[in-house]
């Protein structure tokens, strides 16, 4: 049932406990993890427009690299696969990259709002559960 699954991960403080999921219910599967990040731009409105990266493309890949070693240390076979796009658009990026993979699952983190810090602030996990298709795991 979990032979194929996408691993949101960023530089959060929760993201090891979120690969660590991953990797077990890999392992218990004998499934694939598919490490994704999301890099974000803001785009700038006004005369000269333009946009700017919210991270580096280089600490995006530092990483993907290391999520991916730790799953590979783990046993499980990986794949990885970053994008950039612009603020406001991770959980529609996540939810296009599971169906892309053909993900049976979504694992990914939660920095622990409540349903209104969620409602009123934005929660990528909140909005991944309810856009996506397919079964999501959030770790806290």
């Amino acid at each position: 049932m979990y032979d194929r699954i996408l691993v949101a991960v960023d530089n959060s403080p929760q993201s090891d406990r979120v690969v660590d999921a991953a990797c077990k219910l890999a392992n218990l599967s004998k499934g694939t993890v598919h490490v994704f990040h999301v890099r974000e731009r803001q785009d700038v409105v006004g005369k000269s427009g333009g946009s700017f990266d919210v991270e580096y493309a280089e600490e995006a890949e530092a990483l993907v690299k290391r999520v991916v070693a730790t799953c590979e240390k783990a046993g499980v076979a990986t794949s990885s696969s970053v994008v950039h796009v612009a603020i406001g658009h991770i959980a529609n990026e996540i939810v296009k990259a599971a169906g892309d993979q053909k993900a049976d699952t979504i694992v990914m983190g939660s920095h622990g709002r409540s349903a209104v810090g969620a409602a009123v602030l934005g929660s990528n996990a909140y909005k991944v559960v309810h856009l996506a298709d397919r079964p999501v795991l959030i770790v806290r």
